[in-house]
């Protein structure tokens, strides 16, 4: 129960509904608790009206000699109502003859039907109230739950999701959220109820007679037990089922994504075996959690007709012995039944609590990471433009290789920087610490001479226009998709930003051109577009600072002449960064690095790179020479 702790807060937060819903399950187990009392009432004065004075009469004696001795008095309850509505029924109802004695019981009886449904239904509106409070509640707690984790997931910085995987981390805001309002829900109400239940239920047994209670109530501990136990293996199960489904729902996906690479090498037979093992495997877990499941309804069966068959041999013996009265056996039976569920909850209330501890304690862990990247700055910060990176150097913890190394240069408001490398060289990584998706670990990035750490973050990242290598699209139309940064852009902006980029004709052939829904991360558009379609995204918030990195490696050389020559106007005033393999995307630029292993080889304008006959004149000759 410790990690449960942690929501202790979000209950005194709904501490009125909580409050109501404890009400109402008293209110619904008080009354449950009473209409057997009526039952057990109104069958004892149907016996005492027959053994009293309907056998005498059938057996002879006179009606004087009978009633001599009174009417049977009414209920206790019923007495009560009498009283209530002005009419006390032993009074106006003195039988003459057997005829009114039976009028008698019959008014009796039927009041007594009345009480008894007149219990249910308010037991019933009571029962309601519970889940629209209880329920409620943990609903309400689910969302604030949720919300807290996405908050957490926009917090955390790029290196956590670097090392998680993301099928584990989808589970904290599912899987694990969905056991812990179980908890907050099903096992408050049904743990509120077991208790109230049992403390009404067994106080009336006890006070009826100690003896039959104790009979009937042995086999309910075994039962709770037998449920536990069974439940315990039913949860096992299912997570082996549902581990199995996320393995082929994560096969599925994954075969879906990659559809066209599966034709292409003809390889949807093999696809199709994976697949119908994976579907096998579950197949049997599945088979096999039925078979443990289906104990659980035998058990309680068995085990409550063993007490319902105490309570009546027992129940028997007393009346027959004189020590209790025929209507309290019915009671008994009423009131085993109603300790049924709770009995029974025992064990599924406990391993949900047991299941909500663990899931709630990976919550914790994960809601108590602290980001490395923390925004020093409580006040927004005026962006300029002017960088200067002051010895940076990175290693990224999670592999501990050093992407950057000494990194020594500065940019000028307005200015365009451009990076160029092999692979690997740390051209995007030096984009990332720009935009402060990581903090260097040597050295200090600055920005108008302030160091990145202490500037307010939302103002940094909102002067910034990203493309970055790896672009993504969501699954929503293209027009949204340019306008994901701008809430208010309109059709004429988002269309002039698309012009810019050089995809406006590619989008106006689609059928519903800017309305066309994409697929999953734009499945139905070319590389090309995907990453033109992000160029427009970017140039369309209009920010201080501009990021491509390797943003024109899908387009041809012609497309790319005329997405620079566009870019030039765009960025004419705005701090510009190019990230690039392709000699003819920098070469305008004011300031080229070159980087070979996270390190500066080369620094200069185009010019000047070429008379050093260095690794830039090397890729430049390369480039030439493939497209020549």
């Amino acid at each position: 129960m410790g990690a449960l702790a942690a929501l202790n807060p979000f209950f005194w937060k709904y501490r009125g509904r909580l409050a109501l819903g404890v009400l109402f399950v008293l209110l619904t187990n008080a009354f449950s608790v009473f209409a057997p009392v009526v039952i057990g009432e109104g069958i004892n004065l149907l016996q005492a009206a027959y053994t009293d004075y309907l056998q005498p009469l059938d057996e002879g004696q006179s009606a004087a000699e009978v009633f001599a001795q009174g009417v049977p008095d009414a209920p206790p309850t019923l007495s009560t109502l009498s009283r209530w509505i002005g009419w006390n029924a032993s009074d106006n109802l003195v039988p003459e003859n057997r005829e009114e004695l039976i009028r008698f019981v019959t008014v009796i009886a039927g009041l007594q039907a009345l009480l008894y449904m007149l219990a249910y239904l308010l037991k019933g509106i009571f029962s309601f109230m519970t889940r629209q409070t209880i329920i409620v509640m943990s609903r309400l707690i689910e969302y604030d739950l949720k919300e807290a984790i996405y908050d957490q997931y926009q917090r955390l910085p790029v290196s956590f999701y670097k090392e998680h995987a993301t099928g584990d981390l989808m589970n904290r805001i599912s899987e694990d959220v969905s056991k812990v309002r179980m908890y907050l829900g099903p096992a408050v109400m049904y743990g509120l109820t077991l208790v109230s239940m049992m403390v009404l239920t067994v106080g009336v047994m006890l006070q009826i007679d100690v003896t039959l209670t104790l009979w009937s109530l042995a086999p309910l501990p075994i039962m709770s037990w037998g449920v536990y136990k069974v439940s315990s293996r039913i949860h096992k199960k299912s997570d082996a089922v549902q581990s199995q489904q996320s393995l082929i729902s994560a096969k599925v996906q994954q075969d879906f994504s990659g559809i066209r690479v599966l034709a292409a090498h003809r390889r949807e037979k093999r696809a199709m075996e994976r697949f119908r093992e994976a579907a096998d495997e579950y197949k049997f877990r599945s088979l096999d959690l039925v078979k443990v499941d289906a104990m659980f309804m035998p058990i309680i069966v068995m085990l409550v007709g063993l007490s319902t068959i105490l309570t009546i041999y027992v129940g028997g013996l007393r009346v027959f012995s004189g020590d209790l009265q025929l209507g309290h056996i019915f009671q008994f039976v009423f009131y085993v039944n109603l300790l049924t569920w709770p009995f029974a909850s025992v064990g599924w209330v406990t391993s949900l609590v047991q299941k909500a501890a663990a899931s709630q304690a990976r919550i914790n862990a994960f809601l108590e990471l602290e980001s490395d990247i923390v925004n020093a700055a409580s006040k927004p910060t005026d962006i300029e433009g002017n960088i200067a990176f002051r010895n940076v150097g990175l290693t990224y913890s999670d592999s501990n290789i050093a992407a950057l190394e000494n990194i020594e240069f500065s940019l000028g408001k307005g200015q365009t920087l451009a990076v160029i490398g092999r692979t690997g060289s740390g051209k995007s990584t030096l984009a990332q610490l720009v935009a402060r998706l990581y903090d260097p670990t040597r050295g200090r990035v600055e920005l108008d001479g302030t160091s990145l750490r202490d500037i307010h973050l939302s103002s940094l990242r909102g002067s910034i226009g990203y493309v970055p290598q790896d672009v993504f699209l969501f699954s929503d139309t293209i027009a949204n998709n340019i306008a994901f940064g701008v809430d208010d852009a309109t059709d004429e902006e988002i269309m002039q930003a698309a012009k810019d980029a050089a995809v406006h004709d590619n989008i106006v052939d689609f059928p519903k051109g800017y309305g066309t829904l994409l697929g999953e991360r734009g499945v139905n558009l070319s590389g090309g577009q995907k990453q033109r379609i992000s160029i427009a995204r970017a140039i369309l918030r209009k920010p201080r600072i501009l990021i491509f990195d390797d943003c024109l490696s899908a387009v041809d050389t012609e497309t790319e002449a005329l997405i620079l020559g566009n870019l030039r106007r765009i960025m004419k005033g705005r701090t510009t960064i190019l990230i690039s393999h392709r000699v003819s995307t920098v070469r305008d630029a004011d300031l080229i690095l070159v980087l070979e292993k996270g390190r500066i080889v080369e620094q200069g304008d185009h010019d000047g790179l070429l008379q050093k006959q260095g690794l830039y004149a090397e890729l430049n000759r390369k480039q030439q020479r493939s497209t020549g």
